[in-house]
């Protein structure tokens, strides 16, 4: 596989050379870590709710949902999962319970709320013998047992995906760095309802705590797991 440049990454028609330059002390290779856990961030039915359309069409409806983000999300996920079970590494989900007039993620204002939008989008649900963590902050660590889950599974770095990329991501991906995981965000199967927020975090987080990589080249290092493991 061609080795790419730092920033061939979708934030490429945002970010001119004048910052470029001034975040240039942050290039660095890129990889996944050696024993990785796949963390599936809040992939539940809202997000998708409407159908493969404009955001901006779909919220009109329904509240929250990422529209045709979300649904573009989806086939390189279901691979990323796939190639993932093949190699043996685990994928634990994030989700959350229906709104009570308790704890929210973030300030957005609530509507009514039924507990089966939280459920996991069937295309992408959990295996039999999954961990599904269930959060009431932005972070899948604040206030959960995913810490203990990950040393329990022997993960030392994470594959990131879901949504939404400057929210619930964003907050995971800084605290798994905190906690000392090696962070690998897969750009194509994160998503917003903003791409503008989209972008800028996926090149900030770059940068500073996780590495940006394509789909396909995550995807081929799980490949590569397995053939190791057969050669064993």
């Amino acid at each position: 596989m061609t080795k790419r440049d730092f920033n061939d990454h979708c934030w490429k028609d945002i970010v001119d050379q004048e910052i470029l330059d001034i975040y240039a002390s942050y290039h660095r290779e890129v990889f996944v870590g050696r024993h990785p856990a796949v963390l599936a961030i809040d992939l539940y039915k809202k997000a998708y709710l409407g159908g493969n359309k404009p955001v901006a069409v779909v919220n009109k409806e329904f509240d929250g949902s990422c529209g045709e983000n979300a649904w573009k999300a989806m086939p390189p996920t279901q691979k990323l999962f796939a190639a993932a079970r093949r190699a043996g590494v685990p994928i634990v989900y994030t989700t959350r319970h229906a709104d009570t007039g308790g704890v929210h993620s973030t300030n957005r204002k609530k509507l009514e709320e039924t507990e089966d939008l939280y459920a996991i989008q069937p295309d992408l649900a959990p295996e039999p013998g999954e961990i599904v963590i269930y959060k009431e902050r932005a972070s899948a660590f604040f206030g959960t047992p995913l810490i203990t889950h990950l040393r329990k599974l022997g993960a030392d770095s994470l594959i990131i995906c879901g949504e939404s990329t400057s929210g619930c991501v964003r907050a995971s991906t800084v605290d798994a760095y905190s906690f000392g995981f090696h962070n690998t965000l897969v750009e194509e199967c994160t998503y917003d309802r903003s791409m503008l927020s989209h972008k800028v975090n996926l090149f900030d987080l770059h940068h500073k705590y996780a590495d940006v990589m394509h789909a396909d080249e995550v995807i081929a290092h799980l490949e590569g797991m397995v053939k190791k493991k057969k050669s064993a």
